[in-house]
C-alpha cells in the first residue's frame, strides 16, 4: 500500500422506520444496542479504529443526532475528524458529496481516498473485510469507483443486486460492473442465487474523494454546484460543521446507485463474504439473534408455552405467550408492536400511518436523550406531567421560560443548582422549589455525580416546544 491513509465516512442519516417502535425519528437503530454492548454507529466506527491505515473518520449525520453521534464516539475514544450537519436529509449521493470536499480541502492530493459505510450494518468477519477493503485500494486508486458486493446466500428480495461482468485486467477477484438491479421478485432472486453472477448492494463504497466529485460534476452538475455552496458556506458550531440549508436543502433527493454508480463509466465491484447484514427489519434481527430448541429468540422478561419461531423481546415487564408461530413480538412501556414475521417488511408502512396520525411515538421514547442527560416522562395527563430528569456531572439546561406551565422540581440524587428569576441557590436530596410561569430558570449539575430530580409540570399546555431559551451552551 501507498503512504497515503484511507479516510472512513460514516453514514449516519437513517431513520430505520423498519424497526419501529425500538427504532425512532429521535433515536434511530444506529444508535441503538441490538447485539451487545455497542450501538450499530459505534461498531461501525470500531470497525476500521484499530488499522494504521485509516484516518480518523468523517461522520455525516442529521442535526437533530449530532450530540448523540457525538457522545457516542467519545464513550470508545474515537476522536472524529469532521461531524458535518445537514438540515435535512438528501440521500446519499450529496451526503458522499460534503464529505468528499471535506476530504480534499484538508489531505494531501495524494491522500484522498475514503471507504464510504452505513452507519447501521452488522458485519461479523471484521477482520476479512478491512483485508477487502485494503485489496479494493489500488483500483480505486486508479480512478475505479469501487462497490462492494455481498456474496448471497439466499434469494432476498429485500436488497438490491449487483451483476459482476468480466475480471478488471491487473485485480484478481475485482470485477467490472455489468449493471444494478432493483429489489427484484422473488423467483427473479432466486435466478440471481443460481447463476453466482449476482451480489447483493451493500451500500458500502471506495474511490478517490476527487475521483467521486468529478464523476459528480459530470453526471449530476446542479447537485455538484449546490454541495460546494453548502460546504463553502459551512460554519462551525461547536464540535461541528453545520452545512449552509439553503444551498444544501436544493440538492436532489438521490442515492448514489442512481446518481453516479448506474452511469459512471469506471464501476468496480469486489465480492465480500464477511457475515454481513444492513438489519433492515425485525426478521434480520430474528436472523441473528440466538435461539432455543422451539426456534424462539427471547430477549427481557419473556415466558413462552408451545410457541415456535418467535423474536419476542420485552423492555417492560413480563410477556406471555401459549400456542403461537412465527410472530415478532416488541414491547416497550409505551407500543407494543405484534407482526408476522413475513410481514416485517411492512412495518415501515405502518410506522407512516402513525407519522400521518401525528403519534409522538413516531418521534421519541418516553425516555428523551438530551446534551446534557435525559428526561423520561412517568406520568402524563392534560393538566399535568411528570418526569425523571437526568442531568450528567458538569452540565447544565439552557436559561429557559415556559409560557403556559409551572414546574415543581425534587432533588432525589446530587445537588442542583438552580436559577430561578434573580436568585442563584443550590438544592440537595429530598428538597425541592417551585418555578412559576414567565420565570427564567435553568438547572445545573457542578458535581462530579448525575443529578436526578423529579419534576412536576402543571398548566393548560404542557408541550416540549413552549421553551424560550436565552442561553444554551449547546447552541441549541
Amino acid at each position: 500500500m501507498s503512504s497515503s491513509k484511507i479516510t472512513p465516512v460514516i453514514l449516519s442519516g437513517g431513520s430505520g422506520t423498519r424497526l419501529w417502535p425500538v427504532s425512532r425519528s429521535l433515536n434511530p437503530k444506529q444508535f441503538l444496542d441490538f447485539f451487545g454492548e455497542n450501538s450499530l454507529f459505534q461498531k461501525t466506527a470500531l470497525r476500521v479504529k484499530n488499522s494504521d491505515d485509516f484516518h480518523e473518520p468523517i461522520i455525516v449525520c442529521n442535526n437533530e443526532h449530532r450530540f448523540t453521534a457525538a457522545e457516542e464516539l467519545q464513550t470508545i475514544k474515537i476522536n472524529p475528524r469532521s461531524i458535518i450537519l445537514e438540515s435535512s436529509g438528501r440521500n446519499t449521493a450529496p451526503a458522499i458529496a460534503i464529505a468528499a470536499l471535506d476530504v480534499i480541502t484538508t489531505n494531501a492530493k495524494n491522500d484522498d481516498l475514503i471507504l464510504v459505510m452505513p452507519s447501521d450494518h452488522v458485519i461479523h468477519d471484521e477482520k476479512k473485510f478491512v483485508a477487502q477493503i485494503k485489496k479494493a485500494t489500488q483500483a480505486a486508486r486508479d480512478g475505479y469507483l469501487v462497490t462492494f458486493g455481498i456474496v448471497p446466500d439466499k434469494a432476498e428480495t429485500g436488497y438490491g443486486y449487483i451483476k459482476k461482468n468480466s475480471e478488471l485486467t491487473g485485480f484478481s477477484e475485482i470485477f467490472a460492473v455489468e449493471k444494478f438491479i432493483e429489489k427484484p421478485k422473488k423467483e427473479a432472486a432466486e435466478d440471481f442465487v443460481r447463476s453466482g453472477k449476482y451480489l447483493w448492494n451493500s451500500g458500502i463504497f471506495m474511490f478517490r474523494a476527487s475521483t467521486y466529485l468529478e464523476s459528480l460534476r459530470k453526471l449530476q452538475n446542479k447537485i455538484f454546484i449546490n454541495c460546494c455552496n453548502a460546504y463553502s458556506k459551512a460554519v462551525r458550531d461547536l464540535d461541528f460543521i453545520r452545512l449552509f440549508a439553503e444551498d444544501f436543502e436544493q440538492c436532489q433527493n438521490i442515492s448514489i446507485d442512481y446518481a453516479v454508480m448506474e452511469k459512471a463509466e469506471k464501476v468496480a465491484v469486489i465480492p465480500i463474504d464477511v457475515g454481513w447484514s444492513d438489519v433492515g427489519s425485525w426478521q434480520a434481527i430474528a436472523e441473528l439473534a440466538p435461539q432455543d430448541e422451539n426456534k424462539n429468540s427471547l430477549i427481557g422478561d419473556v415466558t413462552t408455552l408451545k410457541s415456535k419461531n418467535c423474536y419476542i423481546n420485552s423492555r417492560a415487564g413480563l410477556v406471555t405467550t401459549i400456542g403461537v408461530e412465527n410472530l415478532i413480538v416488541i414491547v416497550l412501556k409505551d407500543a407494543v408492536l405484534i407482526a408476522n414475521k413475513n410481514n416485517a417488511q411492512d412495518v415501515k408502512e405502518l410506522f407512516e400511518m402513525l407519522k400521518k396520525q401525528k403519534r409522538d411515538e413516531c418521534n421519541s421514547h418516553t425516555k428523551v436523550l438530551r446534551p446534557w442527560g435525559s428526561f423520561e416522562t412517568i406520568d402524563l395527563s392534560d393538566r399535568f406531567k411528570v418526569k425523571r430528569i437526568t442531568v450528567k456531572p458538569k452540565s447544565a439546561l439552557s436559561l429557559q421560560m415556559h409560557n403556559h406551565r409551572s414546574e415543581h422540581w425534587v432533588v432525589v440524587k446530587g445537588t442542583a443548582h438552580v436559577t430561578c428569576g434573580d436568585k442563584e441557590f443550590v438544592l440537595v436530596e429530598d428538597e425541592s422549589t417551585y418555578i412559576p410561569t414567565g420565570k427564567k430558570h435553568r438547572l445545573e449539575n457542578k458535581g462530579k455525580i448525575p443529578l436526578e430530580i423529579i419534576e412536576v409540570q402543571t398548566g393548560a399546555y404542557l408541550g416540549e416546544d413552549d421553551i424560550i431559551r436565552f442561553s444554551d451552551i449547546y447552541g441549541r
